[in-house]
C-alpha cells in the first residue's frame, strides 16, 4: 500500500499539476493574507471606537439618574469581529453587527409617561442572503471550497483509468496485490500530494498574519485553525474519493475527466444557487409594512385598555403612578415580544433554508467553516444569545438598584415612581460578546458527520466499482 502510495507521490511531485498548484495556492493565500491585514485592523478600530461611545453614554446617563439608566437602556451592542475572518467570510457583509439595546418606539413626554427602552434588532436581521457560498471573497472558504476540490479532481481523474489505458493495471494485478490495497494507495498519494502545497500555503498564510502586530490569535484561535485544517482534509478526501469512482468506473481518462468536471460544475457551481433560489421561494420574507402595523396596532389596543385608567382623577398621586407604569412597562414588553417574534421568524426561515442546501457538499464545507471562523449565521446566533442574557442582567441591575433606594417608590417605568440618584459608571453590567468553542461544535456536529458520510459512502462506492472493473 505504501509503495503505491509512494509511487502516486513521486509521479505528482514530478508533474505539471503539481508546479502549477503550488503557485496557485501560495498566490491565493499570499492574496488572503494581504487583504485581511489590510481590512481588520480597521474594523478593530471601528469596534473599538464603538464601545468607548457606549460605556460614554452609559456613562452620561448613570451621572443623571437610575431611572434615566433604565429609560433609555444601554444603547447599541456591537459585535466582535472574528480575527479569522480570513477563513470564511460567512456574509458577514449581509448580517448587522450590532443589536439595539435601547429601542425607544414612542414618548408621550413628562411629566409621567415617557418612552422606555426595548431590545430591539436592525432591520438587516439575518436573512437567506447569507445561505448561499461566498466566493466574492478570496478567503480559505472559497480556495478550498472551489479552487482545491477542482484540483482534488484533477490529480485523480486519471488515477485508474490512465493505468487501465497503458496496461499497467493488468501487470499490477499479477502480482497479486488486493485490489482495495491498490484504490487506498492512490487515494493516500494523492490526499499527501494535494496537501505539501496546501499546507505550505496555509503555513506562508499564517506566517505572514500572525507576525503582523494588527492581529492578535490567541490560543483558542490556532485551536480552531486546528480545526478548519482537519475539515478542509476531509473535504478534499470527498472529491479525492469521486475522483477516484469515476476513474475506476469509466474505461477512458477523457471521458473521466470530463465527467468529473460535470459533477464539479454541479455540485459546487450550479447546486448552491438553485437550492437557494427553491429556498427562497419556500420562505419568503417577512414584510416590514407588516411588522409596523403590528406595532401601532398593539399600541393602540394598549391605549384602548388604559385609556380611562390613566386619567382617572379620583386616584390619587401613586395610584396614577401605578398605573402609568403598569402602561409603560406593558406597552415596553409588547413592543420587545413582537421584535422578538419576527427574530425568530427570520432565523427559521435561514435554518429551512440551510437544511435544503446541505445537498452541497460544498455548502456543508462553508458552514462548518464559519462556524469555527466565527463568522456567517452561527456566530450571529451566539452574538444575539449574548445580548439577550445581558440584556436581563441590566435589567435585573436596575431593579435591584431600585430597590435598594429607601427613597424610592419602586414603580417601574416613569420618572416619579424610580430612585433619581446617580449610578456609579463602574457598577453598570458591561457587555461583553463572547464565543464559546464548545457550542459551535455542538452547533457543527451533525453538518461534520454529514461531511464525513459523504466520504465513506464515495470511498465505498469507490472500492465497490474497483472491485469489480474488469482489467
Amino acid at each position: 500500500m505504501w509503495h503505491i502510495a509512494k509511487r502516486e507521490l513521486y509521479d505528482n511531485l514530478n508533474s505539471l499539476r503539481f508546479a502549477l498548484t503550488t503557485v496557485l495556492l501560495l498566490g491565493l493565500m499570499l492574496t488572503n493574507a494581504i487583504v485581511h491585514l489590510r481590512e481588520h485592523p480597521k474594523r478593530i478600530q471601528n469596534y473599538h471606537n464603538a464601545i468607548a461611545g457606549y460605556q460614554n453614554r452609559l456613562a452620561s446617563h448613570a451621572e443623571d439618574s437610575l431611572y434615566k439608566l433604565a429609560e433609555q437602556g444601554p444603547g447599541y451592542l456591537y459585535k466582535k469581529p472574528s480575527a479569522l475572518r480570513f477563513c470564511a467570510e460567512g456574509g458577514e457583509t449581509f448580517l448587522p453587527s450590532n443589536a439595539e439595546g435601547g429601542f425607544l418606539r414612542w414618548g408621550k413626554g413628562p411629566p409621567l409617561e415617557e418612552s422606555f427602552w426595548i431590545l430591539g434588532y436592525p432591520s438587516a436581521t439575518p436573512d437567506l442572503h447569507n445561505v448561499r457560498p461566498n466566493v466574492t471573497k478570496v478567503d480559505w472558504g472559497f480556495i478550498t471550497g472551489y479552487v482545491l476540490s477542482l484540483i482534488a479532481l484533477l490529480f485523480t481523474f486519471d488515477a485508474i483509468s490512465y493505468e487501465r489505458e497503458q496496461g499497467t493495471l493488468r501487470l499490477m494485478f499479477a502480482n497479486s496485490i488486493p485490489r482495495h490495497t491498490v484504490l487506498i494507495g492512490k487515494f493516500l498519494g494523492a490526499l499527501i500530494s494535494i496537501n505539501i502545497p496546501f499546507t505550505l500555503a496555509v503555513l506562508v498564510n499564517l506566517l505572514v498574519i500572525s507576525t503582523s502586530g494588527d492581529v492578535h490569535l490567541s490560543a483558542e484561535a490556532w485551536g480552531r485553525l486546528g480545526l478548519i485544517f482537519f475539515i478542509t482534509l476531509l473535504y478534499i478526501s470527498l472529491f479525492l474519493a469521486l475522483g477516484l469512482l469515476v476513474s475506476a468506473r469509466v474505461q477512458r481518462s477523457a471521458v473521466s475527466l470530463v465527467i468529473l468536471l460535470l459533477v464539479w460544475v454541479t455540485f459546487v457551481v450550479f447546486m448552491p444557487s438553485t437550492l437557494v433560489s427553491i429556498a427562497g421561494r419556500s420562505t419568503p420574507p417577512t414584510s416590514t409594512l407588516g411588522f409596523y402595523e403590528r406595532s401601532d396596532q398593539l399600541a393602540e389596543e394598549l391605549e384602548r385598555e388604559y385609556h380611562t385608567l390613566r386619567y382617572d382623577s379620583d386616584k390619587s398621586w401613586t395610584q396614577i403612578l401605578q398605573v402609568a407604569g403598569e402602561y409603560v412597562t406593558k406597552d415596553a414588553a409588547a413592543q420587545e415580544r413582537l421584535h422578538e417574534e419576527r427574530l425568530k421568524q427570520r432565523i427559521s426561515q435561514v435554518r429551512r433554508a440551510r437544511a435544503i442546501t446541505q445537498i452541497s457538499p460544498v455548502t456543508i464545507f462553508q458552514h462548518l467553516l464559519e462556524s469555527f471562523a466565527g463568522t456567517g449565521f452561527e456566530r450571529h446566533l451566539q452574538f444575539l444569545e449574548n445580548v439577550k442574557s445581558y440584556a436581563r442582567q441590566y435589567r435585573e441591575f436596575i431593579t435591584d438598584t431600585d430597590q435598594a433606594d429607601p427613597e424610592s417608590l419602586h414603580i417601574f417605568g416613569v420618572r416619579e415612581g424610580m430612585s433619581q440618584k446617580p449610578v456609579s459608571p463602574e457598577a453598570i453590567p458591561k457587555f461583553e460578546d463572547k464565543l464559546s468553542l464548545s457550542k459551535d461544535f455542538n452547533t457543527a456536529a451533525i453538518e461534520l458527520l454529514l461531511l464525513a458520510l459523504f466520504v465513506v459512502v464515495l470511498l465505498s462506492g469507490a472500492y465497490l466499482t474497483f472491485v469489480r472493473v474488469e482489467v
